[in-house]
């Protein structure tokens, strides 16, 4: 359906009423916690507080893709936030994250414990610590920041624009979905021409950089956002899909897309992790 009414704005915007859509519950103009309770603390130095949304995935494959190279100081514990009922706005996550966006982490091994959130950050902060999937030579270093930077800034176009308006909005609107379908498909034309002549977005290695393009771009292409596939023609970008099968071959991305997630077949869930032996159950 396509909504012909026009709007003029006034010159005042305020907030009365929630304006509708998926998470019109939770959505406000004002930042802060919204309840008084503090967060759970496991045993591990590393407290992830997520969600398995693409966002969340990407720091809980990397902690898996740490723990696979033999980094037993990545063991951690992923405490469910369930972003659909607020959890975001305990007073304890927001100690953590002041933005009350997923994904949050505490870690909880240095004298003074260390709060990191947005995911980009996390990841790099990862990296550093572990001497992991960020390359040394500064050539190959800028490349993967480069596009762990440009999934940063693109991703709110996917998630927020063409996410939003197509799959969650209270209604269907022509010009805000044509808008965003057509950025989206620009963003998989610039990975697909990137992926054409290289194994992985910053050359031949796997880095930080395809940890966190892969939640979101290659779940894309896999048919896994928004029900999307077809309407955006995926299959065009072949580049992109040969990346992201190769991907989900690996071991620890296939953990890490468990953890935190509250949907799908149960063996593919896996609400909290507190230790490796947590997956024993579960299909791979």
């Amino acid at each position: 359906m396509t909504n012909s009414i026009e709007y003029t704005p006034p010159k005042v915007w305020t907030w009365e009423k929630p304006n509708g859509g998926e998470f019109a519950s939770i959505n406000r103009p004002t930042a802060g916690s919204r309840e008084e309770k503090e967060l759970p603390i496991g045993r591990h130095p590393l407290q992830l507080y997520s969600m398995g949304t693409p966002n969340g995935v990407k720091v809980t494959i990397m902690l898996e893709e740490l723990l696979a190279l033999g980094h037993t100081g990545a063991e951690y514990d992923a405490w469910l936030i369930k972003i659909s009922g607020g959890d975001q706005f305990s007073s304890g996550f927001v100690k953590i994250n002041p933005n009350s966006k997923i994904p949050a982490l505490l870690d909880r091994s240095t004298l003074t414990p260390i709060r990191v959130f947005e995911s980009g950050s996390i990841l790099l902060y990862l990296a550093e610590k572990f001497d992991a999937f960020l390359p040394k030579d500064i050539a190959t270093r800028t490349e993967t920041m480069n596009w762990l930077f440009w999934q940063m800034g693109s991703g709110p176009y996917l998630g927020g624009g063409f996410g939003h308006f197509y799959a969650y909005a209270p209604y269907k609107m022509e010009y805000p979905i044509d808008r965003f379908a057509m950025e989206t498909k620009r963003q998989l034309d610039v990975l697909d021409q990137r992926l054409a002549g290289n194994e992985y977005l910053s050359g031949k290695d796997y880095t930080i950089a395809d940890i966190a393009v892969f939640p979101w771009y290659g779940a894309l292409v896999k048919g896994w956002l928004y029900g999307a596939a077809e309407f955006l023609s995926v299959q065009e970008y072949t580049n992109v899909l040969r990346w992201a099968d190769k991907i989900l071959e690996r071991p620890a991305v296939k953990r890490g897309r468990m953890v935190n997630r509250t949907w799908g077949a149960p063996s593919e869930q896996l609400l909290e992790r507190h230790d490796s032996s947590d997956f024993d159950e579960k299909s791979f």
